[in-house]
């Protein structure tokens, strides 16, 4: 009989000492988990962790490959302007086509596209005018090296030069008649482009 009470003395300290040793081993646990990130973890929480872990790096790739894209996405932009001469001034008709030449040349430097719309109506289709144009050459020198440069000639303007000098006006090879020069400006510029008057 007096060993009974022992015995249950025993089982009590015993009963005691089992969660201690539970709860010491457990923080063991957790420190040799956090010590070693890498080990695969055998809880919910774990593997959660694991999983949340590998998308991180399986998204790397994506984001490598979009960065990798990107540059080429930008050379492939392109630049759209509109050149307006409405003069018969000599020197504007040259300064459109140095800004023409500038634009188109700097474009080109930095690899990215570009198209340049020279628009001509009332005195400006001088410019354009075979019989009359000052910079004739110019134009047909810039249709040979700078294809990103195209020329607009108004119908309008030329319909009302051939009935005040009653004859047939010509309009440079390198050239496009369009119906309304103002028109055309107004249609670019509700498409995204550019406009500058020089």
């Amino acid at each position: 009989m007096h060993k009974f009470p022992k015995i249950i003395t025993a089982m009590i300290a015993t009963i005691i000492s089992l969660p201690v040793g539970l709860s010491s081993s457990a923080a063991q646990e957790t420190r040799l988990l956090s010590a070693q990130p890498s080990l695969p973890a055998a809880s919910t929480h774990g593997a959660a962790r694991t999983h949340a872990n590998s998308s991180a790096r399986a998204a790397t790739p994506k984001q490598f490959e979009l960065a990798r894209i990107a540059p080429s996405s930008a050379a492939k932009k392109e630049h759209r302007l509109i050149l307006q001469v409405n003069t018969s001034d000599s020197a504007s008709m040259n300064l459109a086509l140095n800004n023409a030449l500038n634009v188109a040349q700097y474009y080109k430097e930095v690899g990215e596209g570009v198209k340049v719309e020279v628009i001509t109506f009332g005195p400006g289709l001088h410019m354009l005018r075979d019989d009359t144009s000052p910079v004739k050459a110019r134009i047909e020198e810039m249709a040979l090296s700078t294809p990103e440069v195209s020329f607009k000639a108004c119908g309008n303007t030329q319909e009302k030069m051939q009935k005040a000098e009653n004859k047939d006006i010509p309009i440079v090879a390198q050239a496009q008649v369009v119906r309304s020069g103002v028109v055309r400006v107004m249609q670019l510029q509700e498409q995204g482009w550019t406009y500058v008057k020089p």
